[in-house]
């Protein structure tokens, strides 16, 4: 079944965004449950503070209700000493009632009244007040001696103070979580960051191996954990380089074991009659071409991951000076532009053979001039290589690049040099292009990547 496109970029999210993504879950989580908790207890708490207080007014306000004993009027002996009970509307406010008409309130209580209840014991209720604001209401029925009627006495106070008070804690609360869980954010990213380090050392140090810059991991400076991956990796590669190197030899080996053969049935062959004589050459050169071809293409097969970089100069002077005096036999001027210090991430090898098989048919096909340049460019480096020959129609380009393609059967060679140059091409990564050339013939231009790209469509 096919996956999500989402489940795909989940799947290929970082290790590093997915701690932090956790870290700021966790925080996320966390933080505003402590909050709450700690803004429910501190709310609980002043609360309750507040009704005790209002609990220690009442027991004041108790012990000061007296009863004339001639007239059975109500009246109160003390004070409470707070002022607020003596300013109008200042939200502090108590109340002595009996179930007749009796009544004794403060001051600040004007020609209001508050409402009273049958309670059994003390309670706490909330009402509004006498300008439409909440007043906490702490109330109590009694009988005083010398009096018939229960008593209800309650004492209340605005909510306004309280809930000034819990709305400071719980801004100053919120504004401290905020500044900590940006701390923690901070440390948890810094915690990431420098966790990963090793990790981001170990891909820096994989990035040289594959660019050619380095033969091995780094394991010194690596924890444990993964100084024995390095090793392990480092074992892998160098069991790769150990096989490369036993197929190029083994192919060699099988060049040199075909070679005598094929030129003892060339040299026989010349004893059969004409049309045999001819057919079996034929063939021999197919055989000859067929295994130059896998041959080269089993030397380059496998080497991209670990191949290094070289310099294009010295690595091309052999088969460059070996191509420019067979030109000059041939009446063809060889020019060559190579930067200086230029460094091609390439096998040697497969460089030369790249090099030479398009100069070989850049010799076969032109007049007089072959020039060949080799310089730096975007993400990359160029091979240009032009002559002066008959050139290619656009047909004929896309035909060259077939293997075993043959444009003219009147010249030498099997075709096969491009489709090699192709192959390579595809192994490293890089791209190959003909174009006609600005001295009249063709010319072949390579662009190879400076950078490590996955090789595509090899074979074995």
């Amino acid at each position: 079944m096919r996956r999500r496109p989402w489940r795909q970029r989940l799947a290929r999210t970082s290790i590093r965004a997915r701690l932090l993504i956790a870290s700021l879950l966790l925080v996320m989580v966390a933080l505003p449950l402590a909050g709450t908790g700690l803004a429910y207890n501190f709310r609980d708490s002043v609360t309750t503070a507040f009704d005790d207080r209002l609990e220690s007014l009442l027991n004041v306000l108790l012990a000061g209700v007296q009863v004339d004993a001639q007239n059975e009027k109500l009246h109160m002996t003390r004070s409470l000493g707070d002022p607020r009970f003596e300013r109008v509307f200042s939200g502090w406010y108590w109340q002595i009632s009996d179930e007749g008409d009796q009544t004794l309130t403060s001051r600040s209580l004007w020609d209001q009244r508050l409402p009273t209840d049958d309670v059994d014991g003390m309670a706490v209720t909330e009402v509004e007040g006498p300008r439409g604001d909440i007043l906490r209401v702490i109330e109590r029925d009694i009988r005083l001696p010398g009096h018939a009627e229960t008593l209800h006495v309650s004492v209340a106070a605005s909510r306004e103070e309280l809930d000034t008070e819990v709305a400071r804690f719980e801004w100053l609360l919120g504004l401290s979580l905020l500044a900590l869980g940006a701390l923690l954010l901070v440390g948890l990213a810094v915690q990431v960051r420098w966790g990963l380090a090793p990790l981001r050392r170990m891909h820096t140090n994989l990035r040289a191996v594959e660019s050619g810059d380095a033969d091995s991991l780094e394991t010194y400076f690596l924890p444990d954990e993964l100084a024995r991956l390095a090793r392990a990796m480092n074992g892998v590669l160098e069991r790769d380089r150990r096989l490369i190197e036993r197929g190029r030899n083994a192919a060699g080996n099988l060049a040199h074991a075909l070679k005598t053969p094929v030129s003892v049935l060339t040299t026989l062959a010349e004893r059969f009659p004409p049309d045999t004589r001819d057919r079996l050459h034929g063939e021999l050169g197919r055989i000859n071409d067929a295994v130059r071809h896998h041959l080269a293409r089993a030397s380059a097969a496998g080497g991209v991951v670990l191949a290094g970089k070289v310099d294009a100069a010295q690595t091309l002077a052999p088969v460059l000076e070996g191509l420019t005096r067979m030109g000059q036999r041939r009446g063809i001027q060889l020019t060559q532009s190579l930067a200086d210090d230029l460094k091609v991430r390439m096998e040697a090898q497969d460089l030369q053979e790249l090099v030479g098989n398009l100069l070989e048919n850049a010799l076969r096909w032109a007049d007089s001039q072959v020039t060949v340049s080799f310089h730096s460019q975007a993400a990359g480096v160029e091979l240009l290589i032009e002559d002066d020959g008959p050139g290619m129609s656009e047909e004929q380009r896309d035909a060259a690049l077939a293997r075993g393609s043959r444009l003219d059967e009147r010249r030498s060679g099997s075709g096969l040099g491009l489709a090699i140059v192709e192959d390579l091409m595809t192994l490293y990564g890089g791209r190959l292009s003909l174009s006609r050339a600005s001295l009249g013939g063709l010319a072949a231009r390579i662009w190879l990547p400076t950078s490590p790209v996955a090789p595509s469509g090899t074979e074995s």
